[in-house]
């Protein structure tokens, strides 16, 4: 009962402020339209009078004329009629004309709102209009209604309007008692479904109960809003761990299972003179994901590259790693020659990197590389599903070599949480356009839950792209992307490294390294040295940083023989064309600049074109006054962050593109544009003459970010948004429904 009267006493309320102001409203229309009437009946027997009357004034009977209008007035049936001949005559009436009226007093009545007159019967209607014959104005005819019968009629309309909204309010309150009876028990089992994170009630046939199915759209809003607030206040935990990392999988996911899809794998084995080593390649991808792995104990899913990989993997082609202290499985796929070919070295790379990085290398787009790419996606997207443990796993897609496969897992595990990160930049929408196959990356692509980039501008070029290129529902304002039935959410994640940064790198003091890199490079003890640690990739900038080295020398050249910079190359794509030249550049660069300036003291450069393991990569991080990433496009750069966190006496200098992702996050790096090569000379001579204090307050400032915006903390808020997602899921009930779209002039690639 008292859930009835909190629905029907506002509705009551409601109805009686509707009464209150419906009522005169329609009273006064009534009147207006009986007054109406009135004036019109008054002007036709103006019009009907005219030739009677001109007859009876021609005899000059003023009896005959009241007569005329006296039978006017029983046949109109109106109250009385009058004629005044001119202003000053006396009125010619009927027997019940009121004395008040005279010809004098007419003109008063011409107005529309002065037409009523109070008279001891009651209210009466006047109406004046003017009579002629033939050209000759005969007077004025004065018609009066009785309005006492607009009176009634009022009063009876408001008294049937009263009853019918009575009636409309008692069928109301029935109605909606009823629905609040049998809806409010539902309501409270949904909401508590809500609060239990299950989704709202279903019937039999799995759709939602159709009394509430009005709700779910708003309930849905205010959990979003209600979770967006809460993530305002508390972002995570004050400082991310491995821990907070591992209660984020246990707490808000459940636990589940978490798969990692890269090409390039994590660890390599490698055969050395007959004996098995294990090395780490040079990718920022592992850099980022090794430390997550360890943290959430899942698969690694990646290329078995290493000459000894087959030789130390199980019966199912997976392998525990790290080798000290396992914490997670590598599954590796083989590839053939011809499928590496294909798809890395071809379509990704010759393809893909160079369409996204602009950095003036054409890319090459072969039909070939195409079928090949679409075949080791779906080798990949096998293996996926082969190691699910069950039908919803998590799933983080790493990287450009893998656009397909997000759509591929999707149709074969539709409940899957798959969250896409593309490590490198996404560029505009007329640049991507060159791509044959643009509609199937996007395609793929949009087969994730989430697909992040590091920064902003990457996506909001990709939402640009879509909305180009696909028939998509593109919501700007949220930048989610709606698609073949799912709703992907395109979002900003700044990929970060481990904090803090491995014992091992960090474990021998500064000093012992400052002595053994300078001695194992036959360099005096104080000599000064900058650092770059990059691939050799066309895109690092590694000629324009020469170039900058050089012009150094050339301004200053007191610099000459107390200073020299370190670049580690890892080797990359050597099967590549492109990249073969470019190295043989690289080389001649190094050559012709240490022939120019070493003369027969310490080379100005001293390039290492070999693999370095991290510990050995920090050792130089550590021992070097400055750092110098010159990318000349890139999607972060973890090499910058490296340097800062390897710098635990918070001394040294980082110089630092402004076409890294790195840069809109290390404010306190001397930021150059490569391009420039004076500005960038000018940067490395400001980096060595720099005071000490001034490199400590820069260096605090940006070791404080990095601690605080960690790999774990990247990672976490990936997770904490799927939850997020998984979360709206549940909510509509059910399982995910997806359509496969179709592409605007799709190709049937056939992979064989």
């Amino acid at each position: 009962m008292r859930l009835s009267l909190r629905f029907i006493v506002p509705l009551a309320l409601v109805l009686g402020l509707i009464a209150y102001g419906v009522v005169p409203l329609v009273d006064g229309l009534a009147q207006r339209w009986f007054l109406r009437d009135m004036d019109s009946r008054a002007s036709d027997l103006a019009a009907d009078v005219q030739g009677p009357l001109l007859a009876a004034m021609q005899t000059g009977s003023r009896s005959g004329m009241a007569e005329l209008l006296t039978r006017f007035a029983r046949t109109e049936r109106l109250y009385a009629v009058g004629f005044c001949s001119d202003t000053n005559a006396d009125v010619i009436a009927t027997e019940q004309f009121p004395n008040s009226l005279a010809c004098r007093t007419l003109e008063r009545f011409a107005h529309p709102a002065l037409r009523e007159l109070q008279d001891p019967h009651g209210a009466l209607h006047v109406a004046v209009r003017h009579v002629s014959r033939a050209g000759v104005d005969l007077g004025n005819l004065i018609v009066i209604n009785d309005m006492s019968f607009i009176q009634r009629r009022g009063a009876e309309t408001n008294r049937y309007l009263f009853y019918f909204l009575v009636a409309l309010a008692a069928i109301f309150a029935v109605v909606t008692a009823v629905v609040a009876h049998l809806s409010w028990s539902g309501l409270v089992a949904g909401m508590r479904g809500l609060l239990r994170g299950k989704g709202l009630p279903q019937q039999a046939a799995g759709s939602t109960i159709p009394e509430l199915r009005p709700l779910e759209r708003d309930l849905r809003e205010l959990m979003r809003e209600v979770r967006s607030e809460v993530q305002t206040h508390d972002a995570g935990p004050a400082t991310w761990s491995p821990d907070s990392l591992r209660r984020v999988l246990r707490d808000d996911l459940n636990g589940d299972h978490v798969i990692v899809v890269s090409n390039r794998e994590p660890y390599i084995h490698e055969c050395v003179s007959g004996h098995i080593e294990v090395r780490r390649p040079a990718s920022g991808l592992v850099t980022a994901m090794e430390p997550v792995m360890r943290a959430c104990s899942g698969t690694w899913i990646a290329h078995g590259s290493g000459s000894a990989d087959r030789d130390v993997v199980d019966a199912h082609d997976r392998v525990s790693v790290p080798p000290e202290h396992p914490a997670y499985q590598i599954r590796r796929i083989w590839l053939s020659a011809e499928e590496e070919a294909g798809y890395y070295s071809g379509f990704a790379n010759e393809g893909l990197w160079p369409l996204c990085h602009i950095a003036h290398v054409r890319p090459i787009f072969r039909s070939e590389d195409w079928r090949q790419y679409v075949a080791v996606n779906q080798k990949f997207a096998n293996a996926v599903v082969a190691e699910a443990k069950s039908d919803s796993p998590i799933v983080l897609v790493q990287d450009y070599h893998f656009a397909l496969l997000p759509r591929m897992i999707r149709e074969r595990l539709p409940n899957a949480t798959i969250i896409t990160f593309w490590h490198i930049p996404w560029p505009n929408p007329e640049a991507f356009a060159i791509c044959p196959w643009r509609a199937e990356i996007l395609d793929g692509l949009l087969g994730s839950s989430i697909l992040g980039f590091h920064i902003q501008f990457h996506c909001n070029n990709f939402v640009d792209t879509v909305d180009r290129m696909l028939e998509a529902r593109v919501d700007r304002e949220n930048f989610t992307v709606s698609y073949g039935g799912l709703s992907t959410a395109v979002k900003r994640y700044p990929i970060s490294i481990e904090w803090p940064p491995a014992p091992e790198a960090v474990s021998e003091n500064l000093a012992q390294c400052r002595a053994a890199v300078r001695q194992r490079n036959g360099l005096p003890p104080q000599h000064l040295l900058g650092i770059g640690v990059d691939r050799l990739d066309y895109t690092k900038g590694i000629l324009e940083r020469f170039r900058a080295v050089e012009r150094l020398l050339e301004v200053h050249p007191e610099w000459i023989g107390k200073f020299s910079f370190i670049q580690i190359a890892a080797p990359s794509r050597s099967n590549i064309a492109e990249y073969k030249a470019f190295e043989l550049e690289v080389r001649a660069q190094a050559a012709r600049i240490n022939e120019r300036f070493s003369a027969g003291g310490p080379p100005p450069i001293i390039l290492k074109v070999e693999h370095h393991e991290p510990r050995q990569v920090y050792e130089h991080y550590r021992a070097a006054e400055f750092c110098y990433v010159s990318s000349l496009h890139d999607g972060m750069n973890l090499v910058a962050k490296e340097f800062v966190a390897s710098r635990d006496d918070e001394m040294g200098v980082l110089v630092l593109s402004q076409f890294t992702g790195a840069a809109r996050e290390l404010l306190y790096a001397l930021v150059v544009n490569p391009y420039d090569i004076d500005q960038c000379a000018k940067a490395l001579h400001a980096a060595l003459k720099m005071p000490v204090g001034e490199q400590r307050e820069r260096m605090h400032v940006m070791r404080g970010l990095i601690r605080e915006f960690n790999v774990y903390r990247w990672a976490g808020r990936m997770l904490l948004d799927a939850a997020d997602m998984r979360a709206d899921r549940q909510l509509l009930g059910g399982p995910l429904r997806v359509v496969r779209p179709s592409l605007p002039g799709k190709r049937q690639a056939v992979a064989s």
